[in-house]
């Protein structure tokens, strides 16, 4: 008689699951791109417009649009390494969606809160700067050395990037790149606290 383990990993969360799959996910937003560039920048359009009423709605369009290859190319290689590491960490696919779905909403609340009327922002970077900090801040709630480790790797690779909270360069949406980073953190709070809280105590 087979038994099932039900703490193995599913196949997009081995490494080779994983790696597929962030493939699979970059190249939507080249198909994206490449249909946006054929309609004339048509679907930019369904990004997040900052301060308007309904503006934010473009939450949900916003990280799949980006304003030309250039903007894809400087995001694609942050989303395959960081989505990887995340799908083949702890919790995998289902604290990966968790982690995606906060960090899209903090980061585009920000931008449609703090950004100018009368801007449109498009780009997946804002989920890049929620899944840095996302991994980052998991080695810390988690305290499991695998854990730890990443987030040291991550920060040493990546912690550089972290600047682009501040408002830097003009046309970077840092109100984004802001949102995102904190809503990773939050995300990493929220999905990995318990394993810091302190045992409870029995006695007889």
């Amino acid at each position: 008689m087979a038994y099932s383990n039900p703490t193995a990993p599913s196949k997009v969360e081995t490494p080779k699951g994983a790696a597929i799959f962030m493939v699979g996910a970059v190249l939507l937003l080249w198909v994206l791109e490449a249909i946006d560039t054929v309609l004339l920048n048509a679907l930019d359009r369904l990004g997040i417009h900052a301060q308007e009423p309904l503006g934010w709605v473009g939450i949900f369009f916003a990280p799949f649009l980006h304003l030309g290859f250039g903007h894809l190319i400087a995001n694609t290689l942050p989303l395959l390494v960081l989505g990887f590491l995340i799908l083949v960490g702890r919790g995998g696919a289902l604290r990966m969606a968790w982690a995606t779905l906060i960090t899209a909403i903090s980061s585009g609340l920000a931008a449609w809160l703090l950004t100018p009327a009368h801007t449109v922002i498009v780009g997946a970077s804002g989920i890049v700067f929620g899944w840095l900090t996302y991994l980052m801040a998991r080695g810390f709630f988690a305290r499991d050395v695998k854990s730890i480790v990443i987030s040291i790797a991550v920060f040493l690779v990546y912690g550089s990037v972290l600047f682009g909270v501040f408002p830097t360069a003009a046309g970077v949406s840092w109100q984004a790149h802001l949102g995102g980073a904190i809503g990773g953190v939050l995300a990493a709070w929220l999905m990995h606290r318990r394993a810091v809280s302190k045992p409870t105590a029995y006695a007889r």
